[in-house]
């Protein structure tokens, strides 16, 4: 076999190895894709669109959430605790009808104080503790997000926005209130009538 003949063959060879191993890293990078879009759901949607759609970026952001908080154990409330959370809750949504800038701000310090007592990050952090409780609560951190921004603006948003806030992070409150911070057993808010005519919560 002429010596040329086997440079060919060297060079055939490493082509079709290093070929292998491109499509073997594409291919996982596109299973990472996949288990990222199952595990965050609505919130893998909403990182793209906050990185105008590069998926590239937004999965970066979202495996570096999984890193940083995946391992993070949610400790159990006490009885007592869960009660005096969920009465403050219900006070707060009864506040909603008359004050509803009151009513946000203190549903965005329940979810921050639940959250910390549950061994999220400090509510002070709360890009940390967003972050951290995405991970393990993917399916209602928005409703955090929102009340958190409404309760920011300083009620400067409709009624009707403050309301679909105080609902959405409800869901995120029975999570973590709940006896294993995944069951969501609670039943979750809606919209209600109140006797003045107008929306309340419940």
């Amino acid at each position: 076999m002429s010596t040329g003949l086997i440079i060919a063959l060297i060079v055939i060879a490493a082509v079709v190895v290093i070929g292998a191993a491109v499509l073997a890293l594409r291919a996982r990078g596109q299973g990472n894709g996949r288990s990222l879009k199952r595990r965050f759901g609505p919130e893998y949607e909403r990182t793209v669109a906050r990185h105008d759609g590069d998926t590239k970026a937004a999965e970066r952001e979202l495996a570096e959430r999984v890193r940083r908080h995946g391992d993070l154990r949610e400790r159990e409330l006490e009885p007592e605790r869960r009660q005096e959370y969920e009465a403050r809750w219900a006070a707060a949504q009864e506040r909603f009808v008359e004050s509803p800038r009151e009513a946000v701000g203190e549903a965005d310090r329940l979810l921050a104080s639940v959250a910390r007592e549950r061994g999220f990050p400090d509510g002070g952090q709360y890009e940390e503790q967003l972050s951290a409780l995405s991970v393990h609560h993917a399916g209602h951190v928005d409703g955090y997000r929102r009340v958190h921004r409404a309760a920011a603006d300083g009620g400067d948003g409709s009624t009707e926005e403050m309301r679909e806030a105080m609902v959405e992070a409800r869901h995120l409150f029975d999570e973590l209130v709940g006896s294993d911070g995944h069951g969501g057993r609670r039943r979750h808010a809606r919209p209600a009538a109140t006797s003045h005519g107008s929306r309340g919560v419940e």
